[in-house]
């Protein structure tokens, strides 16, 4: 079945590809296993000044590839720019750290010389999600390759064109060849792809489901995953925080890429006490939003990525509504062409509503009354997600106990939740499992082992 990609803003074909057959998906594992016998024998200078390359391109060609990407899945442009920037930033990072990050760890111990030394693993297959579609890539790729790994990328189908030019990035930059190598597959062929024997592990970005999947495979095989799943991240206020500060935040955590992020605020959780002046701030700054065409550095919010992705979200509104939820702002479809969803803000949420229990892949803000902080923590945990969580108080002492208590992967205080490449990123529960990012990232795909001498 062809491979499409549709500018989600006018629902018009750019350009169809032809999946590649099983018998070019063996040749490429092949090719790129044999890359990876050379390449891990590269020192981390050549490394270096590769991937401070393939920074330096993206830099310099940053709005092309942002006009792809708003063009393939809808982020508006200023997102999009800020994203390959981001993008740079973590080819940098890894160039500049991933030796120190590495370096054999002396460690004491009865023997004349002890120690641990982190080796490549091999061949490294990443599934990756769309509504990222340089830096969900990027962020697995730079260190993967920088600790003498090769990478095959198997991305989102209706990202195509960004997953060719994120392969031609490494390949101008200098990379050899068969290092960093973009499979233009459906999902079908991932499973074969992960048992394959000279293939050693796998990471994804991307569903709950899609993870089950990947994990059941990969466990199968006895093959390390990583695995970046959903998340419905809480946004909780206290009664003494910045309602003003909090309020402007919460827009623009909620509608991030037009609200089709894993680590985006979706509910919000408010203190009685603050409620009614939250609501009228959030209420207000939401209704402020101008949405159109993403291309238009003016607009706020563009169309979802997919038709889809639209009519699940609006399934999940409607249903939130009929069990009692009600709409403070938004809450229909724009009836224009595109897949465009207005900014949204629900009330009356209760246990058993998507808008409470799911998580809403849109610019949908579900807005849950507490009744005290106790109560606050209840609800934000009270999830199948832990991605992260963002909590509002002027009490940084308190904030920082009641990070303790949340579950999940990450806890920003006073402000939204981002990654960040010097950070470690990753969930609990149904939000997955491993870390990317930082140096606890470099280091899920290498041979963490021990070095004894007698």
């Amino acid at each position: 079945m062809p491979i499409q990609t549709i500018n989600p803003a006018t629902e018009e074909v750019i350009q169809t590809f032809n999946p590649i057959s099983k018998e070019e998906i063996n040749k490429q594992i092949d090719k790129s296993y044999e890359a990876f016998e050379v390449w891990k024998t590269t020192s981390f200078s050549h490394r270096k000044m590769l991937m401070n390359k393939a920074a330096d391109i993206l830099k310099t060609e940053k709005e092309t590839f942002a006009g792809t990407m708003t063009l393939e899945m809808g982020k508006p442009i200023k997102q999009s720019i800020a994203e390959v920037e981001k993008c740079a930033l973590v080819c940098s990072f890894y160039a500049e750290n991933a030796e120190k990050f590495l370096a054999d760890e002396i460690i004491p111990t009865d023997a004349s010389s002890s120690f641990v030394q982190f080796d490549p693993v091999g061949v490294v297959l990443a599934v990756m999600p769309w509504n990222f579609p340089f830096w969900q890539v990027f962020r697995f790729a730079a260190p993967a390759l920088m600790a003498g790994n090769v990478g095959l990328l198997k991305h989102a189908s209706n990202v195509p064109k960004c997953a060719l030019l994120i392969e031609e990035i490494f390949t101008k930059a200098g990379f050899p060849e068969n290092i960093f190598k973009t499979l233009l597959i459906d999902s079908k062929p991932v499973s074969d792809i992960i048992k394959h024997p000279k293939v050693a592990a796998v990471t994804l970005t991307g569903s709950e489901l899609a993870g089950k999947n990947v994990a059941e495979v990969a466990g199968n095989c006895l093959k390390k995953s990583v695995l970046e799943l959903g998340g419905s991240d809480p946004f909780i206020i206290l009664d003494d925080a910045d309602l003003a500060a909090a309020a402007k935040t919460a827009v623009t955590a909620r509608i991030i890429n037009n609200g089709q992020s894993c680590i985006a605020a979706k509910r919000f959780i408010v203190v009685k006490k603050a409620a009614d002046e939250f609501e009228k701030l959030f209420v207000r700054n939401m209704s402020n939003l101008k949405i159109g065409d993403p291309l238009d550095a003016e607009n706020d919010l563009g169309p979802l990525a997919r038709e889809n992705l639209l009519l699940d979200l609006e399934a999940q509104v409607t249903k939130s509504i009929e069990l009692g939820a009600k709409v403070l702002v938004g809450g229909k479809r724009l009836q224009q062409k595109g897949y465009y969803y207005p900014g949204t803000i629900l009330t009356n949420i209760k246990k058993g509503m998507p808008a409470y229990d799911e998580e809403i892949f849109g610019p949908v803000a579900s807005l849950i009354i507490a009744e005290d902080e106790d109560d606050a923590i209840r609800i934000a945990n009270d999830s199948q997600f832990g991605l992260g969580a963002s909590l509002w108080t002027k009490d940084l002492e308190k904030a920082k106990d009641i990070a303790h208590k949340i579950e999940s992967g990450s806890v920003f205080i006073n402000g939204m939740v981002k990654s960040d490449p010097r950070l470690p990123f990753g969930g609990v529960k149904a939000s997955g499992y491993g870390r990317e990012l930082s140096h606890y990232g470099i280091k899920e795909f290498v041979n963490v082992k021990t070095v004894w001498i007698g």
